[in-house]
């Protein structure tokens, strides 16, 4: 089927939903609150399924021409020795093909192109949505990739789900040199991960409980194994990236509403148009398990595929809705726990009983 809709958030969820959409012709417009896309950031992990949802999407060769393999990565005490390998072969081998790291803004601008060979989806930048029902005035759906404080979310939802803190500081960014070694050290109550990005760059993150100061950072991480400490000696603080990590909770009952009512079933006929969210609106989660950008894409693929088959009028975008809702959202909310599982794992103090028991997964 076709129809109009207007995709609110040009994240990397949101760009994606919106070629999907175009690709099955429907008309589109997509409205960006921020006066510039948010091209900052550090390198996405794109894992196989997500891949191939990409080429799906027509964007496969863009991402792989910007993209490096991830391979060889290992988890490391803070001295140095390695207790555990990233199961980074055991995924190229099922899967037939690697992990593959890539900048944020060059998925971004792979998106961005990919939209602009349409030449008729405006991108509308500086458009902050306030009034849901009033931005789905006319058209057959509204898709919310608004991020974790989505509007949309909470007109359509109400305010019961929404971020929540872990009580732990994230900073990322980017080091002017290739690590001799790659993958995460975990140390008490702190962990340092280091990616490759592209040539001659590293990507790296960090959590600590508390650091507000690139100081403190560096003195969280003083002594740790060489190029931890380095890493944070020669690169510019200014370009370093601090957030507080975040995860959407409770878990949303259903990614797909309609009418004002919070919850409200998706209509099979006249009123405000139904909404479907994706991404970080649907499902943010902590980044330890690396699938932010992969969920997002993932969702995408799946929303635009079931709404490409269905059958014209509203009850078959009703119909769609609910088979994207059923493909996606316990399986996003399943890696949105595991993730979060994996974060108090991987930051807990107790490190001895954490390390013997890493030592013991296959290598």
């Amino acid at each position: 089927m076709t129809g109009t809709a207007t995709v609110v958030g040009a994240g990397i969820g949101g760009l994606a939903t919106a070629i999907g959409l175009r690709r099955a012709g429907w008309t589109v417009t997509v409205l960006e609150r921020r006066a510039e896309l948010e091209r900052h950031g550090g390198a996405f992990g794109i894992h196989p399924t997500a891949q191939s949802a990409l080429d799906r999407l027509g964007v496969g060769d863009a991402l792989r021409d910007h993209a490096v393999p991830y391979r060889d990565a290992h988890i490391r005490t803070p001295d140095g020795t390695s207790i555990a390998r990233l199961p980074l072969e055991r995924i190229e081998r099922k899967a037939g093909r690697p992990e593959l790291l890539i900048p944020r803004f060059c998925l971004l601008d792979a998106l961005v192109a990919a939209l602009d060979t349409f030449g008729d989806v405006p991108l509308k930048l500086g458009e902050r949505v306030t009034d849901v029902d009033a931005t789905a005035a006319g058209q057959d759906l509204v898709i919310g990739a608004d991020g974790i404080r989505s509007a949309v979310r909470t007109a359509r939802f109400g305010d019961r789900s929404g971020p929540r803190g872990i009580g732990t500081v994230a900073w990322i960014g980017t080091a002017d040199f290739e690590s001799p070694v790659y993958g995460e050290t975990w140390g008490s109550g702190r962990f340092f991960g280091m990616t490759p990005v592209e040539p001659g760059r590293t990507n790296w993150y960090a959590t600590v409980p508390e650091a507000t100061t690139a100081e403190e950072l560096r003195a969280a991480f003083a002594g740790w194994h060489d190029p931890v400490p380095r890493i944070l000696d020669t690169t510019d603080p200014a370009t370093w990236i601090r957030y507080d990590m975040l995860h959407l909770y409770p878990a949303l009952p259903s990614f797909v509403a309609a009418g004002t009512r919070p919850g409200s079933p998706v209509p099979t006929g006249a009123g405000p148009a139904p909404v479907a969210l994706v991404g970080d609106a649907a499902h943010a989660m902590t980044p330890n398990l690396g699938q932010g950008a992969c969920t997002a894409i993932l969702d995408a693929e799946a929303l635009t595929r079931a709404l490409a088959t269905a059958p014209p009028g509203p009850a078959g975008v009703a119909g769609a809705l609910r088979a994207y809702d059923a493909e996606r959202r316990r399986s996003a909310q399943r890696t949105a726990f595991g993730s979060r599982t994996l974060h108090r794992f991987m930051s807990t103090e107790r490190t001895r009983l954490r390390n013997a028991a890493m030592r013991l997964l296959p290598g």
